[in-house]
């Protein structure tokens, strides 16, 4: 199998629970084996994983860095989902479709806390233009604290083009930029939706921006410029969540 390395408890964890990828071997520190780990361990063996003892140095060497937290896995590539996979797990469920797209996130730390948010928030999938964006690597995962390895990723060509797409499946765009017209408190977020946010420095491309349905913003005070991608994310995805959770924009 093509393989990879997931390196901390979480990742390596939550990959195992959600059985996405093929585990081939969990290598740990021998000379601190907690609790948790202990469980880790046992429940490895009994999917049929092999695992290795190291000292620290060794897994470092594996690794290459020391912030494995004593655990690390070698593990099939993440299994990356097309748009139309996404589309059809929300067809297949009772719930509305709340997919997220992001705009050339290009920073690791970045995309993988808005994914750990989206998990939380309800997000049935996120859509990313394969283009100056962050891969779905083991960085990615750490800082999700996990939740990468339930998440569907769909990597797109064209991002306009996905845009149409949902919007023709039945869903309304939003993209969230500072100038929106309406904030993210007084916009309609309860139906089938996508909810655009723009990369780091340049926020959503101008193209991306002409194809959303509405734009909203994310009020603010202070001298500040704007809330980094990760923040905002986490506002607006909240915010649907709540209006979903209780029906409406007013409740």
């Amino acid at each position: 199998m093509d393989n990879t390395l997931l390196w901390g408890y979480h990742p390596v964890y939550e990959a195992l629970r959600s059985g996405r990828r093929t585990i081939e071997t969990l290598f740990m520190v021998q000379d601190r084996i907690s609790p948790r780990e202990e469980e880790l361990i046992q429940n490895a063996r009994n999917a049929g994983v092999t695992v290795q003892g190291k000292t620290p140095q060794q897994l470092n060497a594996l690794v290459g860095h020391g912030r494995h937290q004593g655990i690390c896995a070698r593990v099939s590539e993440y299994p990356i989902s097309s748009l139309e996979d996404i589309l059809a797990s929300v067809t297949n469920s009772l719930d509305t479709a709340f997919i997220l797209v992001l705009d050339q996130i290009v920073d690791p730390q970045n995309l993988g806390a808005i994914v750990r948010t989206a998990q939380c928030a309800g997000i049935h999938g996120i859509v990313i233009p394969k283009d100056r964006s962050a891969p779905p690597s083991a960085a990615v995962s750490k800082a999700s604290a996990g939740a990468l390895e339930h998440m569907q990723l769909a990597y797109v060509t064209n991002l306009v083009e996905a845009l149409k797409h949902m919007k023709s499946s039945g869903l309304w765009v939003s993209g969230a930029d500072q100038h929106g017209k309406d904030t993210v408190f007084q916009a309609d977020l309860t139906g089938p939706l996508a909810v655009v946010i723009g990369g780091e420095e340049k926020g959503i491309r101008p193209l991306v921006k002409k194809h959303c349905d509405f734009i909203i913003s994310v009020p603010q005070i202070g001298p500040i410029g704007s809330l980094n991608a990760s923040a905002a994310a986490a506002v607006v995805m909240y915010e649907a969540f709540r209006q979903r959770s209780l029906g409406g924009v007013n409740h």
